[in-house]
């Protein structure tokens, strides 16, 4: 098998799970958003579903957590899921462990937090002081400022810290797992002067997936904006990393916000800048799926097409736009199969888009992302074939 991703129904939250080829699990984000006690909340029983998935996978931990950064909608709930080697009252039988976290710089060094966010901080700072189970994203001054608290260097803690541009360490797509993971952001620059703006300081990675001699690629993303993706297509220009922006699969950016696109919403649909416009339309391989995970699309005139926050119909036309003529899908996860009844979306992404032309769309053998399991989850099939819809 090959790796696969399910992404959960949490409203404006994400979460996202990656299967390996070896069933190890990566998990990108936790955001238990659900109101238990509310029969009209749709958002799916995070802690739940994933204890279902550990058990599928015959695991008892996550190989991977990343946090992305520590906005609540990214965080949600994990103080009270995880077990965390820091302190003891927040450790047991019922919590599920962390075999290697994942954070940016920033969730080391900020200041002021409380609930999640800090329990969060506080593992990371005690993993990278001791040195295990950790992989900082980024290497800002004030960083080598807290290890030199601890009598380190940022070279006594070189192994725990990943810079943009670099594969993450421990990942092969020609071991066992099939899979490896390219880092294009944070940028050591943008948290140097102690920067606060967690959306800016977050993880973005490529995913490439190995199935035989054949690739797939997923963009994973957090809540960063155009300028923010405008950098980082034209370091990877720079660098000649052009292909390490090539995606079958999209999770979008800020929950389908408008300002991951342009600083113009626009009447009806966004045009977005430049560099983002190359990266969605030129790097786009062939039956590609674009995911949001957000609430529902608001349609035009209501009250929620006037709300400030994403997602923002205008946006969502954009990307709507730029499937047409490739037999893509867009899917949100509040929507899939229905808003009334929203279940995870679940893609096996099998590779098989063979090289690239000048035109970012492969060479014409299909790439596959397939149906996978039948457990009562939203399965997606790419190309013209229709999401299966359980009742």
């Amino acid at each position: 098998m090959t790796a696969y991703l399910t992404f959960f129904p949490l409203g404006n939250a994400d979460t996202t799970l990656i299967r390996l080829a070896n069933d190890d699990l990566v998990l990108m984000d936790y955001a238990d958003m659900r109101v238990a006690d509310d029969p009209t909340d749709k958002r799916i029983d995070l802690p739940k579903a994933l204890r279902d998935e550990l058990d599928d996978a015959g695991r008892d931990s996550f190989r991977v957590v990343a946090f992305t950064h520590l906005d609540d909608d990214h965080i949600c709930g994990a103080r009270d899921f995880f077990w965390f080697d820091h302190a003891r009252i927040l450790q047991g039988d019922d919590r599920v462990k962390i075999d290697e976290l994942w954070v940016p710089a920033a969730a080391i060094t900020e200041t002021n937090l409380t609930g999640d966010a800090w329990t969060i901080r506080a593992e990371a700072r005690h993993r990278l002081k001791e040195g295990y189970g950790i992989k900082v994203f980024s290497r800002p001054e004030n960083l080598a400022e807290y290890l030199a608290e601890w009598d380190l260097t940022v070279e006594d803690r070189a192994d725990c810290i990943v810079n943009a541009g670099e594969l993450v360490p421990g990942f092969s797509k020609w071991d066992a797992r099939q899979a490896e993971f390219f880092v294009h952001s944070p940028f050591a620059w943008r948290t140097d002067d102690g920067l606060e703006d967690r959306n800016e300081c977050s993880i973005v990675v490529q995913m490439t997936a190995r199935e035989g001699l054949s690739e797939s690629y997923a963009l994973l993303g957090a809540d960063i904006d155009y300028e923010s993706l405008s950098q980082i297509v034209r370091t990877s220009k720079r660098h000649g990393n052009e292909d390490r922006l090539r995606w079958d699969v999209l999770k979008l950016f800020h929950h389908c916000s408008y300002k991951s696109l342009s600083p113009e919403k626009g009447e009806d649909i966004t045009d977005p800048v430049e560099d983002v416009k190359w990266l969605f339309e030129e790097l786009a391989r062939e039956r590609e799926i674009i995911v949001s995970p957000s609430w529902p699309i608001p349609a035009k005139g209501t009250p929620e097409d006037r709300d400030k926050q994403p997602p923002h119909r205008q946006a969502a036309n954009y990307y709507k736009k730029i499937i047409r003529d490739s037999n893509g899908q867009f899917k949100v996860t509040m929507e899939t199969p229905t808003q009334s009844k929203p279940k995870p979306i679940k893609l096996k992404n099998l590779g098989g888009g063979g090289s690239s032309g000048n035109d970012g769309r492969p060479d014409g053998r299909q790439r596959g992302i397939r149906i996978h399991d039948t457990r009562g989850l939203t399965h997606v099939a790419a190309g013209n074939e229709r999401a299966d819809q359980p009742g």
